[in-house]
């Protein structure tokens, strides 16, 4: 039988509105700066603090309906990192030919679309103390 989860410390809540503060001011600084989304997600000081926020505090969180938004926000950067390697990887030989040049900003915008997509979704759950679905 599922045993319910405890509540989590009033604290631990704030601590997970800052990490997709952190998290939507990186994309935010993608969609208004010179760099991408996933760039901006990815390699920004905003996500990476947020990352290692997750990390320092998951312990904390375990056995509450917050374990949930730590698991989909450590996620959503490690997927978007590997994504953006993949799509470097994919397009820096073709870009000898210059399409590498399209095909690495259309998977750039595909990623960055789907980590707005992400971080937003996340943080209205939170905001609604509800859960994110398991993957």
């Amino acid at each position: 039988m599922n045993e319910p989860l405890k509540q989590p410390d009033p604290s631990l809540l704030t601590w997970t509105h800052v990490i997709y503060g952190l998290h939507a001011l990186s994309v935010l600084i993608g969609i208004t700066g010179p760099a991408t989304i996933v760039g901006s997600f990815v390699f920004g000081l905003p996500s990476i603090a947020a990352v290692i926020m997750n990390y320092a505090r998951r312990r904390d969180v375990a056995g509450t309906w917050l374990a949930s938004h730590f698991t989909w926000q450590i996620r959503t950067f490690w997927i978007a990192f590997f994504a953006s390697a993949v799509v470097l990887i994919l397009s820096a030989p073709l870009m000898l030919v210059l399409i590498g040049f399209a095909t690495a900003a259309i998977g750039f915008i595909i990623i960055g679309a789907w980590v707005l997509y992400r971080v937003v979704r996340g943080w209205l759950a939170l905001r609604d103390a509800r859960s994110m679905p398991a993957p």
